[in-house]
């Protein structure tokens, strides 16, 4: 299937002090800086990119967002090009889209549709499909008007429509059915979720939830923590179907991870509202494992980004271990420079008992430092020294001990083995019948 060709084009506001233009009121993402990342965005879902537009201008125009003198240049430079889309950075109005595609003759997108449409393309779990469906209907319900009959699926003739109604009413009826629908479906997605998190919390297992910015190299990670076998590549959004993995901690305590849809900067609000079931399971996990890509000059930027998003779906709160990712790919020498990193994640932005530590979950490098460290910081279930007196034939507690703790000393009595071990506060609870007498 041949590659679509792209203009993508953007809108930097002009911000008394800041130097430069931005391209988000209360970022510090420049106006080109954005436009680079809709590329990566535009590449991910398919489209070849034959040229790039920058407006520079106090505030959005109502009509056109860029103005008439712009519109004009962009329908020259599309024609000159070639280009059957024009993909705008900006999140465009219902009104705007309509008169933008009336006065450039070709099929315009803003942001917000396509990150719809790659995540439309990458998920896989019939949840997941439903959640991007979901997102997709309420989108499209303010832009139905104007769009003509190509927005139905009816077909013409008798018994088709009611006495009087327009297609346009037919049309939003049955989407608001679908929505119903879809909510419905997703809601008993829900309470399914909430069901498995409490058989998991019957159980002494945390639950850790790995999130960072998109393509920060989050299922990368995972498969070499957990052996799982997650799509990993360089697009956006590679994957968005959770999954769930128990791993085992230096200590020997058991937890289970799991990955999340990766995080961008103004992700839609409709994909936040459906993917509500996903995001659940970070707002409910016990540790949170930020992945960052420590390589990127926008690092700080995207860990601030993370931190504020976690604070809106409420686990602002949650401990968290920060992972920067891809230090092998510093500057030779620059081993260090991840410390910076850890300043601007240690200042909190929000964030509760931020820790960090720079890894390479390519090549290996670190992970050990970091399963210390996630041993270290996780509240639940906490370490503690306890030493156990045993009878010489019971094998299967001594065994026991050994699988679920780090033994550090073992002596014999004449009917007894002692052991002293470094073990869970649950696995203590369970052997307190065993525990060696005080002294």
């Amino acid at each position: 299937m041949p590659r679509e060709c792209a203009i993508l084009v953007g809108l930097g506001l002009k911000q008394p002090g800041a130097g430069r233009s931005l391209a988000w009121e209360g970022t510090d993402y420049s106006a080109e800086e954005s436009l680079e990342e809709l590329a990566i965005l535009a590449a991910s879902a398919g489209a070849e990119v034959t040229g790039r537009l920058l407006q520079t201008r106090p505030s959005p125009e109502a009509a056109t967002l860029i103005g008439a003198g712009k519109v004009e240049e962009l329908a020259r430079l599309a024609e000159a090009e070639g280009a059957d889309l024009v993909i705008f950075d900006q999140n465009l109005t219902p009104t705007q889209q309509r008169n933008l595609e009336r006065l450039l003759a070709r099929r315009v997108i803003d942001r917000t549709q396509l990150i719809l449409d790659i995540f439309a393309r990458r998920a896989r779990s019939r949840e997941g499909q439903l959640q991007v469906e979901l997102a997709q209907l309420n989108y499209l319900l303010p832009r139905l008007a104007g769009r003509g009959v190509e927005m139905s699926r009816l077909g013409g003739g008798i018994g088709t429509r009611g006495p009087g109604e327009t297609q346009l009413e037919t049309d939003r009826r049955r989407i608001f059915r679908r929505i119903r629908k879809l909510e419905e479906h997703l809601e008993a997605v829900r309470a399914g979720r909430a069901v498995q998190r409490r058989q998991r919390q019957a159980l002494p297992l945390a639950t850790a939830a790995v999130v960072g910015y998109t393509n920060a190299g989050k299922s990368t990670l995972f498969n070499r923590l957990t052996g799982a076998a997650v799509a990993a590549d360089a697009r956006m959004f590679a994957t968005l179907d959770p999954t769930v993995r128990a791993i085992t901690l230096p200590s020997n305590r058991r937890i289970l991870l799991g990955d999340t849809v990766g995080f961008i900067r103004n992700l839609p609000v409709t994909l936040v509202k459906a993917f509500r079931a996903t995001l659940e399971e970070v707002t409910e996990a016990t540790l949170i494992l930020h992945v960052a890509d420590a390589s990127s000059p926008h690092a700080a930027q995207q860990v601030a980004h993370i931190h504020k998003v976690l604070a809106e779906i409420g686990a602002g709160q949650i401990p968290q271990v920060l992972a920067l990712n891809k230090v092998d790919l510093l500057p030779e020498g620059d081993g260090d420079a991840a410390a910076w990193n850890s300043g601007v994640a240690a200042s909190g932005n929000g964030a509760a008992q931020t820790r960090a530590v720079g890894i390479s979950a390519r090549t290996g490098a670190g992970v050990d430092r970091l399963l210390a460290l996630i041993d270290e910081v996780l509240p639940f279930d906490p370490l503690t020294r306890a030493t156990f007196r045993f009878a010489l034939g019971d094998g299967a507690r001594l065994h026991l001990v050994h699988q679920l703790g780090r033994v550090t000393a073992r002596r014999y009595g004449e009917d007894y083995c002692e052991v002293e071990a470094e073990v869970s506060q649950s696995l203590k609870n369970r052997l307190a019948a065993y525990l060696a007498p005080a002294g």
